[in-house]
């Protein structure tokens, strides 16, 4: 079943809508507070990272290499392609506590417009303990398939939801 094209929600001052972010995808900078956690450990924190925006997507983060705990990272096998930014590694993040596997991923040469991130790492939040921007905790984009992280301030609906895939 798929749902009929959806209505935005509403915004106010301050919130911003997936549904006036752009198809291509942008890649901005973002100057904010960004951790996460796993195993009970804070494996990565920054306050320079990239947001990819994408039509009925929550941001994307991307965080430097250097914003992650020595050891944290771990290479998997496998590899994704995304029509956007080209040839998708993942990492697993690996704490004494905890493994996720599969949880990162980077674009170690991204496709032109996206350079900037390339070498940095995305990380899945449902995958994780916790994932913070700006210190609010954030929620996962459902679906379990897209790396959105949803904050109080991005208004939906959002694709990954049953019946969103021809969004």
């Amino acid at each position: 079943m798929t749902l009929p094209w959806p209505t935005p929600d509403k915004t106010g001052p301050g919130e911003e809508s997936v549904w006036d972010y752009p198809r291509p995808p942008r890649l901005e900078t973002f100057a904010g507070s960004i951790t996460i956690e796993l195993g009970g450990d804070t494996i990565a924190s920054t306050d320079r990272a990239w947001r990819v925006l994408e039509t009925s997507h929550p941001p994307t983060y991307y965080l430097p290499p250097n914003a992650f705990r020595d050891g944290v990272l771990r290479a998997a096998t496998g590899s994704s392609w995304c029509e956007w930014k080209g040839m998708a590694s993942y990492y697993d993040l690996v704490t004494d506590a905890r493994v996720a596997e599969r949880a990162g991923w980077t674009y170690l040469t991204p496709t032109r417009g996206f350079e900037a991130i390339a070498g940095a790492v995305a990380v899945m939040a449902a995958q994780v303990d916790r994932c913070t921007v700006n210190g609010e905790q954030v929620q996962p984009q459902p679906g379990g398939f897209y790396g959105g992280w949803i904050t109080s301030w991005v208004k939906g609906p959002f694709k990954g939801i049953p019946g969103s895939r021809g969004w």
